[in-house]
């Protein structure tokens, strides 16, 4: 594991390096607006998919970075974004675009200018809580290349019942919350539960070639 810092246009990014052996691919993963890469399933796929041969770069906002408590607006998140792209491609790899809810945002939003091989969506906020009117779902449909949605059954930004259709891949993590904790009710271990998001991704992302 190896960290750098990057100035952006936004301020200084962070990112943290989980290289592989031999890789073939780079997923490059922002956090949400209410946590940062300490996030359980951002740590999973650290920790799973090196040894897939996919290099992962967990990813830093600026206001993450300056201890800020509040997210910017989503252009300023694109900002940073663009920011630590040329990073992320210097090895000279296909980069999978990622994030978890409003990096996912992020992701989608940017993948087809900055020629991402595909989109990782990890919680991607479909609408704000009980506001299902407000819907994001041009920003999915929009990012213009593969793309994988992983999301809670129990989501209260987006329940997998309510995507749309469209050109995309969607996983349901059984009982999981915006950030993919589950109930003791459900029957199943926060840990099982990272095994069905960090093999949902390995799987798709062997699936890209």
């Amino acid at each position: 594991m190896s960290t750098e810092t990057v100035e952006t246009e936004a301020g200084t990014a962070r990112i943290t390096w989980h290289r592989a052996g031999k890789p073939r691919l780079v997923l490059a993963v922002g956090h949400g607006a209410g946590g940062g890469v300490e996030a359980r399933d951002l740590r999973a796929l650290a920790a799973v998919l090196p040894g897939r041969g996919v290099s992962v770069a967990l990813v830093e906002q600026p206001w993450r970075v300056a201890g800020k408590k509040v997210a910017p607006a989503p252009k300023t998140l694109d900002v940073g974004w663009r920011g630590i792209w040329p990073t992320v491609v210097a090895p000279g790899l296909p980069v999978i675009s990622g994030g978890r809810s409003a990096g996912a945002r992020v992701a989608c939003r940017t993948a087809t200018e900055l020629g991402a091989h595909a989109v990782l969506a990890l919680g991607f906020p479909l609408h704000p809580p009980g506001r299902p009117e407000k819907s994001r779902a041009g920003e999915l449909l929009g990012a213009g290349v593969p793309t994988l949605v992983v999301q809670g059954g129990n989501d209260p930004f987006g329940r997998p019942d309510e995507f749309p259709a469209g050109g995309y891949d969607l996983v349901e993590v059984p009982y999981g919350d915006h950030g993919f904790a589950v109930p003791k009710r459900a029957g199943v271990t926060q840990e099982e539960t990272l095994e069905v998001v960090t093999a949902a991704v390995a799987g798709w992302v062997a699936s890209l070639g």
